[in-house]
């Protein structure tokens, strides 16, 4: 049984459905509504009352009349444009579709190319991964810390482990921490760091979060005085809380073809893992 499904978009508060589209569509090519309601099997007239429709809806004229017969408007063309990208969101793809965060994404990346896999990625937080799967189709997201799935209650694989590294300053001791000053990275794992200088008494304060670990290391580097903790797998650190903050970099399958993709990162792309940086499983 082969099921496409024909959605329709809401516009200004307005539910149209595909039938609008497609005569649009039908008259960007045609240039002629006569011609347009030919290809769609329609009369003219239902044709026309469609497009006075949703021009009455919307405020705005979608088609104008031209010397050589009919036409999208630009506002008829962006609208047009609008639902073609939605649909185009939900055509099947055989390119694996994957998530990953900022330090995850390194490894991601050199997963899907020595797998062989085709695949797209993008690099982002956890927060914008799982609003990206909301919105369009993911097979996979890669997860900096797993926390982020125990949070909404999700089942997730551990694929590697990390650890972080306090750059800025070469502590010997966390006790060298106290008054200090850091910059924090959202969604990441540095909430390790954060609890364990917390439990142990540390005075210190976070002056400013940015949302990608390179933007933390860029600000340290410019600013004396400035601290970060960072992925050991990606900068170049103290170790001085690496064994208090070591973590798993774990994945979440959003859909069943990621699931040889999730047995080549547990068995031979653990050399993968090695070689991107991180701490293998075994």
């Amino acid at each position: 049984m082969d099921i496409r499904p024909l959605p329709g978009m809401e516009v200004d508060g307005h539910e149209f459905d595909h039938r609008l589209f497609e005569t649009l569509k039908a008259i960007s090519e045609t240039f002629s509504q006569r011609r347009a309601s030919r290809m769609l099997g329609v009369t003219p007239q239902v044709l026309n009352r469609r497009v006075l429709r949703a021009e009455s809806l919307l405020n705005m004229k979608l088609v104008r009349r031209s010397g050589a017969g009919s036409e999208l408007t630009p506002e008829g063309s962006e609208l047009l444009r609008l639902y073609e990208r939605q649909m185009n969101l939900l055509e099947p793809s055989d390119r694996i579709m994957v998530a990953a965060g900022y330090t995850s994404s390194v490894l991601a990346e050199l997963v899907l190319e020595a797998s062989g896999t085709e695949g797209s990625l993008f690099s982002s937080s956890a927060t914008d991964s799982f609003h990206l799967a909301g919105k369009s189709r993911l097979d996979m997201i890669f997860l900096d810390d797993p926390i982020h799935a125990y949070r909404r209650d999700l089942d997730f694989v551990p694929v590697a482990y990390d650890h972080l590294v306090l750059v800025g300053m070469d502590a010997g001791d966390v006790t060298e921490l106290d008054g200090a000053s850091f910059v924090e990275v959202a969604d990441s794992p540095q909430r390790l760091a954060w609890e364990v200088l917390s439990d142990t008494g540390i005075d210190f304060r976070i002056v400013k979060t940015v949302r990608s670990p390179l933007q933390a290391y860029r600000l340290v580097e410019r600013t004396p005085g400035l601290l970060t903790f960072l992925s050991g797998s990606q900068f170049e650190g103290s170790g001085v809380l690496s064994d208090e903050t070591r973590h798993v970099i774990s994945l979440v399958r959003c859909d069943d073809r990621a699931d040889s993709l999730v047995d080549f990162i547990l068995g031979d792309g653990q050399e993968t893992v090695a070689e991107a940086g991180f701490e293998p499983l075994q």
